[in-house]
């Protein structure tokens, strides 16, 4: 598809497009002056300041880290004493374990 002018705009949309296309010749340089690229003291005290943010938070950031404990696992308990624990019954510990077979899926 493409775009068609009719005839009684083809002069304005000449000279407007000629007119947009030039060049500033005002010494404007498109906002490129002799200060372009140049830092100011303003950007300089706030890039300072985010430098002391980021120093604070990693800080912050080491203390809780060493306050973590080293497993979140739970403890497994020491077993008791022979004296305190009930002994467990001969037969159960002498009689082999069932083997399970698990299910097998079907595959179409």
């Amino acid at each position: 598809m493409s775009f068609v002018v009719p005839a009684f705009a083809v002069i304005p949309v000449t000279v407007s497009s000629q007119f947009l296309a030039q060049q500033p010749g005002n010494g404007d340089n498109g906002g490129q002056g002799e200060d372009f690229g140049k830092s100011s003291p303003v950007g300089f005290l706030i890039l300072i300041l985010f430098l002391i943010a980021v120093g604070l938070l990693v800080r912050s950031m080491t203390k809780h880290l060493k306050r973590l404990p080293e497993s979140f696992d739970e403890p497994a308990e020491a077993p008791a004493s022979a004296e305190e624990a009930p002994e467990a019954p001969k037969a159960d510990a002498e009689e082999p374990a069932a083997k399970v077979e698990k299910p097998t899926a079907k595959s179409d």
